[in-house]
């Protein structure tokens, strides 16, 4: 039974993806718990604004449907998803190829069918010379070394990938032997895309994984809006459990301190925030460093851009811009945009060169390019820049950082593990075990710690 002197088992400060299904967790297993939100809605950065019948996602990172935790997390078993086309399209020397189409059935299958799309890539200008002289006895060679590395990479399990040798990404590339023409027109683009880093200082670990989960499954979004996903959660909380605009002032192992409803005292705090604000209440959490990403959503009558794309994912191979990769969304979910519109969506990684409106213009550009089409009549929705979009994943990637500080007071989030939504819930998952395994403990949990104090460094 609860005892009188608190009023909740656990305070989760912060509503976003991982402090909701952390708190669904232990909803579940009987643990009274709230959970408090500075902003008016719930979801951070997998918000979604509405804007004459359209759904823009603030940073609209895609999901993959091999990854384990979306489908195994409570309330999220239903979560209707929308597959992008197979593989990815790439632009590259003025033509638009597809390329990485793993199957169905994911594994080994999946990683044989990205080697033989990534194998017929285009190469440049020098193939034709390469074919005539003797390239393509080693591009056959290339073949069978990719398809080779592709294959153990969809069958090795996770956890062997991460034992594995640490690089920054773009270093692992080169020292894997992989072809200049398969690493620059198809991995380096693509690992950018998924990681959010154009440069690949990113952990090789982190990159197999991304890998490993493109080989296994198919790019997916959430039907109507990112923000769909953190909204079931929020709905499969009992009533009442969610609060939205209270602001977390302090916390401790057994209180949380707000500035509008005072103190609420509890048997532990769980810190579910973004990892900046997480140091904020609590000194001496490391913040790491993050990427930018600015996504520019467009819309246009014109049916070009859906005809010349259809529900894939644009990679720009070429570089040619801004815009690292695009996709008519509403295309791969027809709820985001109002009948007889196409919406645009554009990613563009890192910090946005020049002011908003040079940005839009530069974007408008490629944008012609990439979709073959004149963008001078679209009409621009929204520009969302997100400073700390992503956290970043540089060598020593550690994946499983820790969410018990002490007895009483937890962390969660994708800082905690990887810089994805897979991870986020990860994050939430482990941390919702060592809850449970803690407040199960006889007796007071804080008994046989030492007094409370701010933990340094972790």
């Amino acid at each position: 039974m609860l005892e009188p002197a608190y009023q909740v088992d656990v305070v989760v400060v912060g509503a976003g993806t991982a402090g909701l299904a952390a708190a669904r967790r232990l909803a579940s297993a009987g643990v009274t718990t709230t959970v408090l939100e500075a902003e008016p809605c719930v979801g951070g950065r997998m918000s979604t604004e509405k804007v004459d019948g359209f759904r823009l996602d603030r940073l609209g990172q895609p999901l993959f449907t091999s990854w384990p935790e979306p489908r195994t997390t409570p309330g999220l078993e239903a979560l209707p998803l929308r597959r992008f086309a197979p593989g990815v399209l790439l632009h590259r020397d003025g033509h638009r190829h597809r390329a990485g189409t793993p199957a169905v059935t994911g594994g080994a299958r999946g990683a044989l069918h990205i080697a033989r799309a990534l194998a017929s890539a285009p190469r440049g200008a020098g193939s034709a010379r390469e074919s005539r002289t003797g390239g393509a006895a080693v591009g056959a060679m290339d073949r069978a070394r990719l398809g080779s590395a592709l294959n153990r990479l969809a069958a090795t399990p996770v956890e062997r990938l991460l034992a594995r040798p640490e690089l920054p990404a773009a270093q692992a590339l080169q020292a894997r032997g992989l072809p200049p023409r398969t690493v620059e027109g198809f991995l380096r683009p693509l690992l950018a895309a998924l990681l959010c880093d154009p440069e690949l200082t990113t952990s090789s670990r982190a990159a197999d994984l991304a890998l490993h989960a493109f080989a296994s499954g198919r790019l997916c979004v959430p039907e109507g809006g990112a923000q769909a996903l953190p909204d079931r959660l929020a709905r499969s909380l009992p009533p009442g459990t969610v609060r939205t605009g209270v602001r977390v002032t302090s916390v401790s192992t057994t209180s949380v301190t707000t500035a509008e409803h005072g103190v609420i005292r509890c048997r532990a705090v769980l810190l579910a925030t973004g990892a900046r604000a997480a140091a904020e209440l609590l000194p001496g959490l490391r913040v790491p460093d993050f990427h930018p990403v600015t996504v520019v959503h467009h819309t246009t009558d014109d049916p070009a851009p859906a005809l010349a794309t259809g529900s894939a994912l644009l990679l720009d191979a070429d570089r040619s811009g801004p815009v690292a990769h695009t996709a008519v969304l509403s295309t791969v979910d027809p709820g985001r945009a109002p009948a007889g519109r196409l919406l645009i969506s554009s990613t563009v990684l890192g910090t946005p060169p020049g002011a908003p409106g040079e940005l839009d213009s530069a974007v408008r550009i490629q944008l012609a390019r990439l979709y073959g089409t004149s963008t001078h009549r679209w009409e621009t929705l929204a520009v969302h820049h997100t400073p700390e979009a992503v956290p970043a994943q540089r060598p020593p990637y550690d994946a499983r950082r820790p969410v018990r500080l002490m007895a009483g007071l937890y962390v969660c989030g994708d800082h905690r593990d990887s810089g994805t939504v897979q991870g986020a819930l990860r994050s939430a998952h482990r941390v919702a075990a060592a809850l449970l395994a803690d407040l199960g403990a006889a007796g007071s949990m804080h008994r046989a710690d030492p007094a409370a104090t701010v933990p340094h460094a972790a």
